[in-house]
């Protein structure tokens, strides 16, 4: 039971973060029916901005409080995220909204590279060391152990998305976005503009990318020019899995790749022998995703949609 108990708190760290990401997923092909596989990337940028500003600040400031650090740090890479985000949006995704969905997924990848290769330059290619600015006394729930950086990650992403729900569904851009992914040009003749929901919708994902990464940063202690690959590729899965373009369908597949990882690494890995275990965690998040499109494509909260003639 404690190890359950353990292991069910890793799955919510990493659904959490999961799901933070899974809705820039969802959210931009719920209105433009675009995979942006460039998402994980901007998390990554926004990790490496956090990091740059935190380094500084320790030589600028070194007696600040550490949360104080981290928060500067953040402040700063959500903008200068949201700032990228729109910019790929202009430059590498509008020029293609009416070509065949080909083109922008393969556009996508390019920009992946490109992101990869610029941040490689700009920030070298070796691991950089987060420094730790949260306090690292580990708070035990029962026999189990959480720190208070997990916890910070777990109640910081349960606000974000409450938060954005209310956004999605109280506020007047909520309506317009919702009404821009139904059908955008009854939304225009309404006096919506696509062009202003949909820079708004790559803002806020970028907004919760950079959230995500600064996350990974601080629970992991490392930021590189990698390190937005797979927790994108993950975070695909949890969209899929919960049914990409459903907003409430982002956090409980996150939530439930989070569970099913840690779970998998947990047990599976004591029954093989630790051949499956956490070096091989990987292999779980994309087994689910194999399974979901054979069974079940349109995801867990997704619903079946007939072609249009």
């Amino acid at each position: 039971m404690d190890v359950l108990l353990q292991q069910i708190l890793n799955g919510v760290v990493l659904g959490s973060i999961y799901a933070l990401i899974a809705l820039g997923y969802t959210m931009v092909y719920g209105i433009l029916q675009l995979i942006n596989f460039a998402h994980g990337d901007v998390l990554m940028v926004g990790a490496l901005t956090a990091y740059t500003v935190v380094t500084l600040l320790n030589h600028v400031a070194p007696d600040l409080y550490g949360p104080v650090k981290l928060v500067i740090g953040l402040i700063v890479a959500m903008p200068v995220c949201m700032l990228l985000n729109v910019a790929i949006e202009r430059v590498a995704y509008r020029p293609l909204r009416n070509a065949p969905r080909l083109a922008p997924l393969i556009t996508a990848i390019g920009v992946s590279i490109i992101l990869q290769t610029l941040a490689m330059i700009i920030w070298g290619r070796s691991y950089k060391v987060f420094p730790p600015l949260l306090p690292t006394e580990p708070i035990e729930i029962g026999n189990a152990i959480i720190t208070p950086t997990q916890l910070i990650i777990i109640v910081t992403s349960i606000v974000v998305m409450l938060a954005l729900v209310l956004l999605i569904n109280r506020s007047k851009l909520g309506r317009a976005m919702r009404a821009t992914a139904e059908n955008p040009k009854v939304a225009g003749l309404m006096g919506v503009d696509a062009n202003k929901v949909i820079v708004a919708t790559f803002a806020i994902g970028a907004a919760l990318a950079a959230l995500a990464g600064v996350m990974i940063a601080a629970n992991y202690s490392i930021a590189h020019f990698y390190m937005g690959f797979m927790p994108g590729l993950k975070a695909f899965t949890a969209a899929v899995l919960g049914g990409i373009g459903n907003i409430y369908g982002a956090m409980v597949g996150g939530m439930l790749l989070g569970l099913i990882e840690a779970l998998g690494a947990g047990y599976i890995g004591d029954l093989t022998g630790g051949v499956l275990g956490s070096h091989y965690q990987d292999i779980f998040a994309f087994v689910v995703l194999i399974v979901v499109l054979i069974f079940r494509p349109q995801g867990i909260m997704g619903e079946r949609v007939a072609d249009r003639a």
